[in-house]
């Protein structure tokens, strides 16, 4: 019997310039980078994970940079938005933070007894800031993600969520059954699905009409979700063939192992192995600032550095108030 998943692993992105999505998710959101690494199905792109200190799986936030693509539309099937956990008393800070950054604000909406601000990144990509109170947040043992310019006890705490329009929302439905969410309530035609487990337990399904997506700059490629090990995914990767789905091999991402899978409704979804962490190293506020390579890209080193720009990561900050 399949354990079920206990939440979201990670979430990937497509945006523009890497030095500008550096730019605006430590400079603004105060995230940490904590690897830039490569993008293991195009080596001549970069493939950078903001998350905490180790990269803890419910944690992480990664991007492909593509400055050469498309911008992306946003719609079926895809995932919609990705929501991070901040405290609810310091969404009044973030409002006012974003305001002074130019960054337009929507909210706070309040939704199934959470507040949450909803904002852009500057290629387009939907966030949200999603408020809980703070004893729930030390419950879960997530520590602040602060690198950078933003206060510890107001920074993003980590993954909240995902919300996800589908082209068939029952089918959608059945799969996160099937990894082991649960239904829990509906509010304007939002259907929460929540995990077992004590971080970035949410996945919400969009009931609504929406135009075709396209995948490009601003839109977000796959959400993953977390697996007990290579072995558990095996077992998964047969049981979705079983069933008929879009389901790929097994992958060495390095940090972890994963497997792809597409679900009835079109969403992607990733069932990757709940690791320890994929930070690349443990230098503190020196994290991410080098290009990190699984051994087998070594001897490539110099040809891959030679086609990829050289990024600027902050090591140093003044934390704002």
């Amino acid at each position: 019997m399949l354990a079920d998943t206990p939440g979201l692993h990670h979430v990937t992105g497509i945006v523009g310039d890497a030095q500008a999505a550096i730019d605006f998710y430590t400079g603004v959101l105060g995230l940490r980078l904590v690897t830039q690494t490569i993008n293991f199905e195009d080596i001549l792109q970069h493939h950078l994970y903001f998350g905490d200190a180790d990269g803890t799986p419910g944690t992480v936030l990664t991007q492909f940079p593509d400055p050469h693509g498309d911008a992306g539309r946003v719609g079926t099937p895809q995932v919609e938005s990705v929501a991070f956990v901040v405290p609810d008393d310091a969404l009044a800070y973030w409002q006012e933070r974003l305001d002074d950054h130019g960054i337009a604000v929507e909210g706070p909406c309040e939704r199934f007894g959470e507040r949450a601000l909803r904002l852009e990144d500057p290629v387009g990509t939907q966030l949200e800031l999603v408020g809980h109170p703070r004893p729930t947040i030390d419950r879960a043992t997530v520590e602040p993600w602060a690198a950078g310019p933003v206060p510890t006890d107001v920074a993003f705490r980590g993954l909240s969520g995902v919300s996800v329009l589908s082209v068939n929302p029952y089918a959608t439905a059945s799969t996160l059954e099937t990894l082991g969410f649960e239904h829990e309530a509906e509010h304007a035609a939002r259907i929460r699905y929540r995990a077992s487990g004590t971080r970035a337990t949410v996945v919400d399904i969009l009931d609504r009409n929406a135009p075709f997506g396209r995948e490009g700059q601003g839109t977000i490629h796959h959400v993953a979700v977390r697996v007990g090990s290579e072995e558990e995914l095996h077992e998964w990767r047969a049981l979705f063939d079983d069933r008929g789905y879009d389901v790929s091999r097994v992958k060495d991402r390095h940090f972890f192992h994963s497997l792809y899978v597409r679900d009835p409704g079109g969403v992607l979804f990733e069932l990757a192995t709940d690791t320890g962490g994929v930070a690349a190293s443990n230098d503190g506020d020196r994290s991410g600032e080098s290009l990190y390579l699984p051994n087998w890209f070594e001897r490539d080193r110099d040809l891959i550095e030679s086609q990829l720009p050289t990024l600027t990561v902050p090591t140093t900050h003044t934390r704002d108030r």
